[in-house]
């Protein structure tokens, strides 16, 4: 069975792999010309570094990538709301790590084409459309060629063109009203270099972690950070480019940021390039799969990065499509990994859309006015847990008892 793929993201490249593993004969088709190390900062959870372990990857993330202590989440005066520990000493079977997106992508690509050989990606293949009969299926690229399989499956993207010809009057993106700026600095590191740290509130909100192994064995930090601020934009939507570079006017949204270990102005005005992307989403599709044809990753599913998700949502759909065609070759398989995936990532769309675990950041805002205010004298740890817990199952990853 040959399994043509339409993106070699992180999604369909762990998808490949997967596949790979089970014995199909897989090929994954790029637009660009020349894949590139590019993006930000992105974190990996410990179910899907659990797949990604599996696929024998994890001597290679512990070299690049940071094995990440916890998220902790603070006001903008730098009180710690909550500490929640996603390392394997907190009791999960795998770890989280937080690396850069680029040399994620790039790890997948190296080994897709030692396993499956250097012409398992062809790139400067945009899809643009496909056909299907009971024979099989042919997907058509912007260069006028083709190729042709026994299924196909849309990992293309925010904007794929494969979900739009199996969805043609979908709506446009949702957009909820918020821009993000994004950068990356080389420094000093900030508290025990394997922290995540979330501050703020759902206006105003600064995200910072570290994502370089490498660059941690050398007393540095590659410290990666996300500016979010509340900005009507009406066409943010149709404007979207995560490429785009931005001004820095938004800066002085930080003025009245303190944390303890990390100067947030000075890291925001020492880093050289910061780019601007508004935060977008789409509803939740009633079905993925029509025959030999179905989607994976932000082709499917794409969601708000809250609770920093969303390439972990694509590494377990491949894993779990690959599960359910070992199971059921040709499109039964395609509806058995569809039954699976998309009850489970609509619920993280959908809580996505309602701040998910970052949900402490506005609970702690309405009651903590100042730089004085303790935090265990107005809230509970029990109601800080109960939105942590609810979110790890939402999204997947339970902690074992320890």
């Amino acid at each position: 069975m040959k399994i043509l793929i339409a993106g070699a993201g992180i999604g369909g490249l762990a998808a490949a792999l997967c596949l790979h593993e089970k014995g199909f004969d897989v090929n994954v088709f790029e637009a660009v010309d020349t894949l590139q190390p590019l993006g930000v900062g992105i974190n990996v959870m410990p179910h899907a570094s659990g797949v990604l372990f599996g696929l024998g990857l994890g001597d290679a993330l512990d070299d690049i990538a940071i094995r990440t202590r916890a998220i902790e989440y603070r006001t903008r005066f730098g009180h710690l709301i909550q500490s929640d520990p996603r390392c394997v000493e907190a009791g999960f079977d795998y770890p989280q790590f937080s690396i850069h997106r680029g040399q994620l992508q790039f790890l997948l690509f190296d080994t897709v084409r030692e396993r499956l050989g250097p012409d398992a990606v062809i790139t400067g293949k945009a899809a643009i459309g496909f056909e299907q009969d009971e024979r099989g299926v042919r997907v058509n690229f912007q260069d006028g060629s083709s190729a042709a399989g026994d299924l196909l499956i849309g990992a293309d993207g925010f904007r794929s063109k494969v979900r739009q010809q199996l969805h043609p009057d979908e709506g446009p993106a949702h957009y909820e009203g918020t821009m993000m700026w994004r950068g990356a600095n080389l420094q000093a590191p900030f508290a025990d270099g394997r922290t995540m740290f979330i501050a703020g509130d759902h206006d105003v909100k600064f995200v910072c972690y570290p994502i370089s192994g490498r660059a941690a064995r050398d007393g540095k930090a590659l410290i990666n950070w996300v500016a979010e601020v509340r900005h009507d934009n009406p066409r943010a939507a149709e404007e979207a480019d995560w490429t785009r570079e931005a001004d820095r006017d938004f800066i002085s949204e930080y003025l009245g940021f303190q944390m303890p270990d990390l100067d947030i102005q000075a890291l925001l005005k020492n880093t050289q390039k910061i780019t601007q992307y508004p935060m977008i989403d789409r509803d939740p599709l009633p079905w993925w799969t029509r025959d030999r044809v179905t989607l994976l990753g932000d082709a499917a599913h794409p969601m708000y990065p809250m609770g920093a998700n969303g390439a972990s949502q694509a590494i377990l759909d491949g894993r779990a499509l690959a599960d359910a065609l070992s199971e059921q070759p040709g499109p039964a398989g395609l509806l058995a990994y569809e039954a699976v995936r998309r009850p489970a990532t609509t619920k993280v769309v959908l809580t996505n859309r309602q701040s998910g675990p970052e949900r402490v950041l506005d609970i702690a805002a309405a009651r903590i006015k100042g730089p004085d205010d303790r935090i265990e004298d107005l809230i509970s740890p029990a109601e800080l847990e109960e939105v942590a817990a609810s979110y790890r199952q939402v999204a997947g990853f339970m902690k074992k008892a320890v």
